[in-house]
């Protein structure tokens, strides 16, 4: 057990990213958890690092990403972004720029929550933006990278919407029709992606690999 490592988290306030931070505070494997956020997320532990930046200037925050492995939970919809741009900059530009600081600065692992559906060919942006994150990050050639593509997400959102309500409810009620093929599309609590991207950390496969949602309900 290596007990001195750096975890460097992103999206630490997020459906993932907040279980992902528990799992990480409580684990005797890392001794540090960073984590870089817009505000304040008012949580006090003796092993959190919190800095507070503005994710338009990453550049000037180079020298802060140091450790070991960097999980990568960010991520929004284009109902919250509003636009296309602000969209890809949350999907795209943030998670690459940390990819390359990581690099730079000699972490060895990268793992990211992307979707279910990802590819840069895609016909339908949110897709097809996931898709090119992906393959950009792939390009930066970290020691080991890690893609979790979940199906939808259930747990509980600080923004809960009506018409989401209705859509987990729903499928809930169906998901025991999803076998075969069509088990990745069952769709998986949070707290398991969270779970999943931990497990992986430790046990870092070399080179580029990806986990479909029913092998992250199977982790």
């Amino acid at each position: 057990m290596n007990n001195n490592k750096t975890a460097i988290l992103l999206g630490a306030s997020g459906l993932v990213g907040s279980f992902l931070l528990d799992i990480l505070l409580k684990s005797e494997e890392y001794s540090s958890v960073v984590i870089f956020v817009r505000k304040e997320i008012n949580r006090k532990h003796p092993k959190l690092v919190e800095h507070v930046i503005d994710f338009d200037q990453l550049d000037k925050y180079a020298n802060l990403v140091q450790g070991d492995d960097l999980f990568c939970c960010l991520g929004t919809t284009i109902k919250q972004a509003k636009t296309r741009e602000a969209f890809k900059k949350v999907d795209y530009y943030y998670p690459l720029r940390f990819a390359e600081m990581a690099k730079e600065n000699g972490v060895q692992q990268y793992l990211m929550v992307t979707s279910i559906g990802a590819n840069a060919g895609s016909s339908v942006f949110y897709l097809k933006t996931k898709g090119e994150s992906e393959e950009a990050i792939k390009k930066v050639n970290l020691s080991s990278t890690s893609v979790f593509r979940p199906a939808s997400l259930l747990g509980p959102r600080k923004e809960v919407r009506a018409q989401e309500k209705i859509g987990e409810a729903v499928l809930k009620l169906v998901s025991f029709l999803l076998v075969g093929k069509l088990k990745k599309y069952k769709p998986v609590q949070a707290e398991k992606v969270a779970q999943a991207m931990y497990t992986i950390a430790q046990s870092p496969k070399e080179g580029f690999s990806i986990y479909e949602s029913n092998q992250i309900q199977s982790l």
